[in-house]
């Protein structure tokens, strides 16, 4: 059996992914931020990421990322929150990350209004209304509620790719959703997009925010 790379051999593979999708999309790889998330994996793991140079991390549920974060204050990092949000927990979250990446309704941007966070829009790309995320055509009086909240910077659009569709066309999708919202909120250009699977996909697509895990942290602890 082959054994499983070790963290900073599976953080370096990833990094040299992008940069060879940069370069194919002839784009700078400084412009892409990596966003490796750490749910279900311990304090511990976070600390010799950071040691590797990781400055972005991204957690999605509120009660194991609270205490987590807090073990981890000294740490020189970014805290992304990339879960879904309920609105009952949304001022405790924004309490203690800096981007929330799921923003998609009014009552959530209502709920973190004040608190000076970066947040996207997340879109709902499928026929599935159930699923989390903005439907497209409430993108633009979504923004406008968001940047008219106080604390709040619109930095764009964040979507997952529909499990068993087509990635790129995903990604293709946002990105031309994405230049009809620059046209009214010039600032919110960001496009967060892309995971372990289809980060390639989302780089060619212009994603300026990848959210990555098993491809660095490998599999959940059996007891996560």
């Amino acid at each position: 059996m082959t054994a499983v790379p070790p963290l900073a051999e599976r953080l370096h593979a990833v990094r040299d992914g992008i940069a060879d999708a940069a370069r194919e999309a002839s784009r700078d790889v400084a412009e892409i931020t990596t966003i490796v998330v750490t749910k279900f994996h311990p304090a511990t793991m976070v600390r010799e990421l950071h040691d590797l140079g990781v400055r972005d991390f991204g957690e999605s549920r509120h009660q194991e990322a609270q205490p987590k974060i807090a073990d981890l204050a000294d740490l020189d990092a970014t805290w992304h929150f990339v879960g879904q949000l309920q609105s009952k927990k949304a001022r405790q979250v924004a309490a203690y990350v800096d981007v929330i990446h799921s923003v998609d309704r009014d009552s959530l941007a209502t709920a973190i209004a004040g608190y000076p966070l970066e947040v996207f829009i997340q879109v709902n790309l499928t026929e599935d209304s159930g699923r989390g995320g903005a439907e497209p055509e409430a993108i633009h009086r979504l923004a406008e509620h968001l940047e008219g909240a106080a604390g709040l910077t619109l930095r764009g659009l964040m979507a997952v790719a529909p499990l068993g569709g087509e990635a790129r066309a995903a990604f293709a999708r946002l990105r031309q959703l994405s230049e009809q919202l620059v046209q009214i909120a010039p600032r919110a250009s960001a496009l967060s997009m892309g995971m372990s699977g289809d980060y390639r996909d989302a780089i060619l697509e212009g994603a300026t925010h990848l959210r990555i895990g098993t491809a660095i942290t490998g599999k959940r602890p059996e007891h996560g």
